[in-house]
């Protein structure tokens, strides 16, 4: 007796797991990791934020995770153990977009769905969102900095690394733009890569102003650059002889902003860009793809109106970029 009631017990439970278990998958949770290049700096701690709340918005499993130090190998084996784990969906930050196009197609091999950020030319990928174009957002910096420099001498450009791709289209456009309009602008060195890390940046251009004695400007790439070379320049007391624009949050360069080091910094919002890529995912999961597509609102600032690529497909452009000044500054909390 007593072993058929244990055995009814159990029946019993597995119908219970197996029903928790449908009910589960009937309502819809999906587990979506979002991996950034880098974990632990100012930018990314910003996407967290978007990412948190979204997933309380939606009540799906969405959380973000990156290595220590931006490393591609690193973010590799994030990947490959959130592959293993059997998530739904990746939404991806690139620190090297070579060096993952073998594990995004091990990804999407299995089922689970990609969403790329800041990687214009990722191939295995459902989907790229950039927040705008990239060569127009560079321009836009080289407009602010040659304004600055009067239109004349030597400038250096950082990347993360040279294989990040958008950030090097950001230089791209950038260049360009000063070769059509400030022909006596010139670079004093090739794109020096920092890692993304301002401690890096800051040792850089500091060798960088002892090395070029002509350097008036600094074209930064990723977000650390701003306190780098603001760090740099205050320190030296170069304000207003050496120029800075480039991307950066208010949180983290608003200082040099302040005492004048730095000029201007760019930037988008990384916990809207983050919240995009998981409602993106999302559409995805539950077959909706068709409301990413040319002119459509996916509802968040700077996203009112995104632009198709018209020979890639699968790529997407917002306009969300916004310049911060001494001036304005004080407008932003983050």
């Amino acid at each position: 007796m007593f072993r058929k009631v244990m055995a009814t017990s159990v029946l019993l439970m597995c119908s219970l797991l197996l029903i928790t278990g449908s009910a589960s998958t009937a309502e819809g949770n999906f587990r979506i990791a979002t991996v950034v290049k880098v974990d632990g700096i100012a930018w990314f701690d910003r996407m967290r934020v978007g990412v948190d709340e979204y997933a309380k918005e939606t009540g799906h499993d969405l959380w973000m995770v990156g290595p220590a130090k931006a490393d591609a190998a690193e973010q590799v084996q994030i990947i490959e153990d959130l592959i293993a784990q059997g998530v739904d969906a990746l939404c991806i930050v690139p620190f090297s977009v070579e060096a993952l196009e073998p594990v995004l197609k091990k990804a999407r091999d299995a089922g689970i769905i990609v969403i790329v950020h800041e990687a214009s030319t990722q191939q295995n990928a459902d989907l790229i969102i950039e927040a705008f174009d990239n060569h127009a957002y560079g321009a836009n910096i080289m407009k602010q900095l040659g304004e600055h420099m009067g239109g004349e001498g030597g400038y250096l450009c950082t990347v993360g690394s040279l294989t990040s791709k958008s950030q090097n289209e950001w230089i791209d456009g950038a260049i360009a733009y000063q070769k059509e309009h400030f022909p006596n602008m010139y670079e004093v060195a090739p794109r020096i890569e920092t890692y993304d890390d301002a401690t890096i940046d800051y040792q850089k251009i500091k060798e960088a102003l002892v090395a070029h004695k002509d350097l008036k400007g600094v074209c930064g790439g990723p977000m650390p650059t701003s306190a780098g070379a603001g760090l740099a320049i205050e320190e030296r007391g170069l304000q207003g002889k050496v120029f800075f624009v480039g991307t950066g949050l208010p949180s983290i360069a608003g200082q040099y902003l302040e005492n004048g080091a730095i000029q201007a910094i760019q930037f988008w919002d990384p916990a809207i860009a983050g919240k995009v890529m998981n409602k993106i995912a999302i559409a995805f999961l539950e077959g909706k793809q068709d409301i990413v597509k040319d002119q459509a609102d996916l509802g968040f600032p700077g996203f009112e109106s995104i632009r198709q690529d018209p020979e890639k497909k699968n790529l997407f452009y917002g306009a969300g970029w916004v310049v911060v000044t001494k001036e304005n500054v004080d407008e932003y909390n983050f």
